[in-house]
């Protein structure tokens, strides 16, 4: 784990430029269970735009932290990423280049609206500093600015111009971009490549957004997904899971919930502001069921129109995982908990409640949600709601921790000292399995490869950054490319599948093939994929599947080895692309390597 951690930080610092090429999301077939998607409501927020209005997103689940806005981290056109070039400045010698990523991740399209993030360099002091965009050749014209500000959970030094640039009017070919930066004498230039609409893949040309309204909830999904393939379960689902949340918490939702279903993995598949966005496709190498993630995300809805004039991060965690009966799966909360503190993986309560979001992610959300069920189940639900509901600001800026100490020492006459020192009884006497301890391991392993996958190969899913623009602005502009391109390289498709195949074993209590996958997407994130094809025999095995489904015009969807056999799903081009389309295959191995043995389906 301390190399997984390493990795973490990394990769964070060495691998924001890769870059990787773009396709499109390829759904299972209707016969298959529900796609499944995974919870994190992060904060975000958008920054304002210079030609357009402030989209103004603000988390339900995270109302007490300062407005963060984020952005993602996703290549575009040719040079996306860009090393530019500084023309002219004033600023010291030595000076680290901007990087610059354009929206819709991958190849550029006449017709796309397309938006810019500016990130500085980690030495540059740009905060509060201009950025003006051009378009300088082969033809002149303003494309807006946007102020250097702190951006997303981990505060990222960026300017962000949403949709500034209108494809629409231009023709194919090459275009130069020019950045300046006031009131330094800084400037760079970078150069990419419009193709032409005709190329643009399926199903986006037709795709477009599209709504269903069900006793609870209004969902938007874009068409030619698995979001549509999907509907009727779906609309059926979000009113069960919205009459479940009603009745757990006393209140009715005052109006219409509003969720948009992702056609791609964002974040750990679920955030709430405004609206609830969920991820739905097949191929969701982040885990857990769309169900937890509607019941958590509704959660976080009602008990925002409930409110509190301070509802403290850890507690409004806490009690979306508490009632929604687990954070990535149905979990037994105590016993798993009790596990994290034998492994030493426990954190102090005042720590997690003044830093929820940056700790660890799945032991953050894990105690939480175990404390909110050991004070329901010690004091009962009316005095936890009470206690919750009452707690108020610490005074002249005090922290969250102390807040909650105060409201404490009002409702139960104890101390956050004392509330965890009863909590970690509570957590030693509990009965503790192997199978706790090591699905707590796994998962925590699990979710950190999920991470640092995101952060090589998938860099706008990344929670810390997410490209999630204004979801009404995106519909009132027909924009789906910002959702429907996302990294496909025979790359991406290895790695989400031996994710996949971790998650499944996992889930199904198959540790020591779940530790063998988890192994092999280590080594790939370590060391590549030549050194991991040679070195680890899972991801040899998945990565010359997938270019052998890939050299018939298929896009692995999931893989599933046994020795010298194997089950793949893949995706057949154009029509799987639509969510519509999914083929199965046996392949067998030989010294020669695998081959296909039969397709079970046509």
């Amino acid at each position: 784990m301390h190399r997984l951690r390493f990795l973490l930080l990394l990769v964070t610092l060495l691998l924001l430029a890769c870059q990787a090429a773009t396709r499109l999301v390829s759904p299972l077939a209707p016969q298959l269970p529900l796609p499944t998607g995974t919870l994190e409501p992060t904060p975000w927020n958008t920054a304002i735009p210079t030609q357009q209005a402030r989209p103004e997103v603000s988390p339900s689940d995270a109302d007490d932290m300062d407005p963060a806005q984020t952005g993602a981290a996703s290549p575009g056109g040719v040079t996306s990423d860009s090393q530019a070039a500084l023309e002219s400045t004033s600023i010291s010698p030595g000076v680290g280049a901007f990087q610059v990523r354009l929206h819709p991740d991958g190849p550029l399209y006449v017709g796309d609206q397309v938006s810019f993030e500016i990130l500085s360099p980690q030495e540059t002091d740009t905060q509060g500093l201009t950025l003006t965009l051009t378009l300088s050749e082969p033809v002149l014209a303003p494309l807006g600015q946007a102020t250097f500000s702190g951006y997303g959970i981990a505060g990222r030094d960026q300017a962000t111009l949403y949709w500034a640039w209108d494809t629409s009017t231009y023709e194919a070919g090459l275009y130069t971009l020019s950045y300046a930066i006031q009131p330094l004498r800084l400037a760079f230039t970078e150069t990419v490549s419009l193709l032409p609409a005709s190329q643009m893949p399926p199903p986006e040309p037709q795709a477009r957004w599209a709504l269903t309204t069900t006793d609870c909830c209004t969902l938007h999904y874009v068409t030619g997904t698995a979001a549509e393939r999907d509907m009727d379960r779906l609309a059926t689902l979000v009113d069960e899971q919205a009459d479940q949340v009603s009745q757990k918490l006393g209140a009715e939702f005052d109006e219409q919930v509003s969720i948009v279903l992702l056609p791609r993995v964002m974040g750990h598949g679920g955030f709430s502001s405004q609206e609830i966005s969920v991820s739905y496709l097949d191929r969701n190498y982040a885990g857990s069921s769309t169900q937890i993630v509607l019941h958590h995300e509704m959660v976080h809805a009602l008990d925002s129109q409930l409110g509190g004039e301070l509802r403290p991060t850890l507690l409004v965690e806490g009690l979306a995982v508490y009632l929604s009966g687990g954070h990535f799966k149905p979990e037994p909360l105590m016993p798993r908990a009790a596990a994290l503190l034998e492994m030493d993986w426990y954190l102090p309560l005042e720590e997690l409640a003044d830093n929820f979001y940056p700790s660890q992610h799945e032991t953050g959300y894990l105690e939480a949600g175990a404390l909110v069920e050991f004070m329901v189940e010690t004091w009962g639900w009316p005095a936890f709601s009470d206690f919750y509901r009452s707690i108020r600001p610490a005074p002249d800026g005090g922290s969250q921790s102390q807040a909650i100490n105060a409201a404490l020492q009002d409702y139960f006459e104890l101390s956050f000292v004392d509330l965890e020192s009863r909590f970690i009884e509570a957590l030693r006497a509990e009965m503790v399995s192997d199978a706790h301890r090591q699905d707590v391991r796994l998962t925590v392993q699990y979710y950190d490869l999920v991470r640092l996958y995101q952060q090589a190969f998938d860099p706008s899913a990344h929670f810390m950054t997410a490209w999630l623009p204004d979801g009404q602005q995106m519909r009132q502009r027909g924009i789906v490319a910002d959702y429907l391109r996302h990294p496909v390289t025979a790359e991406n498709l290895a790695l989400e599948a031996l994710l996949l195949a971790a998650d499944s074993d996992l889930r199904s209590g198959n540790y020591p093939q779940a530790e063998g996958y988890l192994a092999a997407v280590e080594l790939v994130l370590e060391s590549g994929f030549q050194v991991a094809g040679q070195a680890n025999r899972l991801a040899a095995d998945t990565i010359a599947i997938t270019k052998i489904l890939a050299g018939r015009g298929y896009q692995v969807q999931r893989v599933a080895i046994q020795d010298d056999k194997a089950r793949v799903w893949a995706s057949p081009g154009a029509e799987a692309t639509a969510g519509l389309a999914m083929n199965e295959f046996e392949l067998t191995r030989s010294q020669d390597g695998w081959s296909i043995l039969e397709q079970l389906n046509y």
